[in-house]
């Protein structure tokens, strides 16, 4: 069987609460889904068909093409059903390839000790037909296999991706606490933005949001940060057809010459950092940094926009009793200076929202680490202004 041209279930992982967003992009790529879930959606593509979701894709976490499913109770029965299959059509020779997985089975503690019997399968049957033994680590640098096994129901695929797709490769300094970038563009695909008016990220850290808003804008996809993919590593790779998916990636870009993205942090090593990213993004360019308290965030006049601010939660008694002065002046700020805009403030402390006294028009479930987090919409009035109300989704 070639992968590459043969069509086969394909998963598409996110982070809980993405899926809409993931639905949307995959839509937008000319993909049908067959069924959406908590974390991912199902269809129908060749290996060839994941090059082209594996640079385009933001919101996703990997891109898992299937090879086999089959009933499973123990670890040796991986073994058994993987011990057979013609690994030497998938992985070449010489190569090196990691394992990993997802494992939920009352027969084992430790999801390494099903990788590791997936491993020894694969092994066995290359060193048998090739009289060598490949190469094999954690680092997912190569060809990557990935196991799901939940009960008594187990497939194995081909993970296309490798390392995550919700880290976007172009940020080379974190900060303290960064949104994950997929993350970071969901919430920008779940807000009303046109992506023409004006942008404002006051507190922006390591400048997360406002990149993935230029980035979004501007039609550049994550595939143009990131050179190597797990499906680079499979027999029969052909580079041209990545190349030349990597080529549309360069002109689908699109110029926004008027529009306006300010990033704000009272943090000179902050917003210092935030450029750097924003340099390796390639957008510069486009988004107006400055050191500044928050409220002292320049919001343009006599047109409509976004506010997008991303306080901190609050983890000890001491840092909420400070944070509540700051939520209750996020309020002030949107009230005084913020009107005919749509304000969003994205946070992961309920009790703290409530400080900013206005009410939520609406609150957006989200996710980031473990924490239970909401995107409050505020929709600012002012004179005749009229704030963008284009219906969310992407491009």
């Amino acid at each position: 069987m070639n992968v590459y041209t043969t069509r086969s279930t394909v998963i598409i992982t996110c982070h809980k609460r993405i899926v809409p967003y993931l639905e949307q992009e995959v839509k937008g790529l000319g993909f049908e889904i067959e069924e959406s879930f908590v974390t991912g959606v199902r269809l129908f593509a060749t290996v060839n068909e994941c090059i082209k979701l594996n640079l385009n894709l933001r919101c996703a976490s990997q891109v898992l093409y299937s090879l086999k499913s089959f009933d499973a109770n123990h670890a040796d029965d991986i073994f058994r059903n993987l011990v057979g299959y013609a690994w030497e059509n998938i992985l070449p020779d010489p190569g090196y390839f990691s394992v990993t997985s997802n494992v939920n089975n009352e027969s084992i503690n430790n999801s390494m000790f099903a990788n590791l019997r997936v491993k020894d399968a694969i092994v066995d049957r290359l060193r048998e037909k090739r009289g060598t033994r490949p190469s094999t680590g954690s680092e997912l640098t190569g060809a990557v296999i990935h196991l799901f096994w939940k009960n008594e129901a187990a497939e194995i695929f081909i993970d296309t991706s490798g390392d995550s797709l919700a880290r976007h490769g172009y940020r080379k300094i974190p900060g303290l606490a960064p949104m994950l970038e997929a993350l970071a563009a969901a919430t920008i695909y779940a807000t009303r933005w046109d992506k023409v008016s004006p942008f404002v990220n006051p507190m922006c850290g390591s400048g997360t949001v406002a990149i993935e808003a230029a980035l979004i804008a501007t039609n550049r996809r994550p595939g143009l940060f990131r050179t190597n993919y797990a499906f680079m590593h499979l027999k029969g790779y052909d580079e041209n057809v990545y190349l030349k998916e990597k080529e549309l990636l360069e002109k689908q870009i699109i110029q926004v010459p008027s529009l306006r993205i300010i990033a704000t942090d009272y943090s000179d090593r902050a917003v210092e950092n935030a450029q750097k990213n924003a340099e390796a993004a390639g957008v510069a360019g486009m988004i107006e940094f400055k050191i500044c308290d928050f409220a002292a965030t320049e919001i343009p006049q006599g047109v409509s926009g976004i506010m997008f601010v991303n306080p901190e939660y609050g983890e000890r008694l001491g840092e909420v009793a400070a944070l509540e002065i700051t939520y209750a002046k996020i309020g002030d700020f949107m009230k005084q200076k913020c009107g005919g805009y749509f304000g969003y403030v994205f946070t992961g402390n309920l009790a703290l929202a409530k400080k900013i006294g206005l009410k939520a028009k609406r609150r957006i479930e989200f996710y980031t680490s473990t924490i239970d987090c909401r995107l409050l919409e505020y929709e600012l009035y002012t004179g005749s202004r009229e704030a963008p109300r284009e219906k969310k989704g992407v491009e």
